[in-house]
């Protein structure tokens, strides 16, 4: 899941800091996320979903479906 999240910020070349003010979290708060040292709380994962236009399956590794 660490990943995903990671490879879909990157894929539209946003910085860390970026997605943490898309989020309205801190950019530490936004890296511990990407490096799997916190859990996502239900309503950043579906945030990420909604920005990313994927599913929360996707981001959570239950599909390889986007």
């Amino acid at each position: 899941m660490y990943t995903r999240i990671k490879d879909l910020r990157e894929d539209r070349d946003l910085t860390q800091s970026d997605m943490a003010k898309i989020l309205h979290c801190t950019q530490q708060a936004y890296s511990n996320y990407e490096l799997g040292l916190r859990d996502i709380p239900t309503n950043i994962l579906i945030a990420l979903a909604d920005f990313h236009n994927t599913t929360t399956d996707y981001i959570l590794g239950r599909t390889n479906k986007k």
